[in-house]
């Protein structure tokens, strides 16, 4: 592979985690906030989380496609196979960042310790979905299925 491919397969890469990311954090810092607002446990917050992190990611995918005129199955379809991996791949990193700082869980809303350990998790689930996107889309799977409709 040449350099500038290189360097245009780590962009999109890049480009693709970030996006991603931003669905999982909204939908990871969301799910944080109502669980511990609420003081569920540690089990229904992580869920609670994840569950809205598929929904975010999902939909920061979805929405400018169907917004383009595409039928809503296709844009499923879509959104499943550009997402599913990278959103696993984050939510089993950052989750288990949480779980594994200590007290990170336990920590109030107005506890810096809550803030800075979920941004701390989410910064370590960038750099570990990042290869795995980088792979799928040189293999023209992942978010390169998704780009290939924005270019048309």
């Amino acid at each position: 592979m040449s350099s500038h491919a290189e360097q245009s397969l780590n962009r999109l890469a890049a480009s693709a985690t970030t996006h991603c990311l931003t669905g999982c954090a909204i939908g990871e810092v969301l799910g944080m906030f109502i669980g511990t607002a609420l003081g569920w446990g540690n089990f229904e917050t992580i869920v609670l989380s994840i569950v809205l992190a598929f929904f975010f990611g999902y939909s920061l995918t979805a929405l400018p496609l169907l917004r383009a005129g595409l039928a809503f199955g296709t844009v499923a379809g879509l959104a499943f196979a550009a997402d599913t991996f990278s959103i696993t791949v984050m939510e089993i990193t950052d989750n288990g960042v949480l779980l594994v700082v200590p007290g990170a869980m336990e920590a109030g809303l107005g506890d810096p310790l809550f803030w800075g350990s979920l941004a701390f998790s989410l910064a370590v689930a960038w750099v570990a979905a990042f290869p795995f996107n980088r792979w799928l889309i040189s293999k023209g799977r992942g978010h390169a299925v998704v780009h290939a409709y924005h270019q048309h």
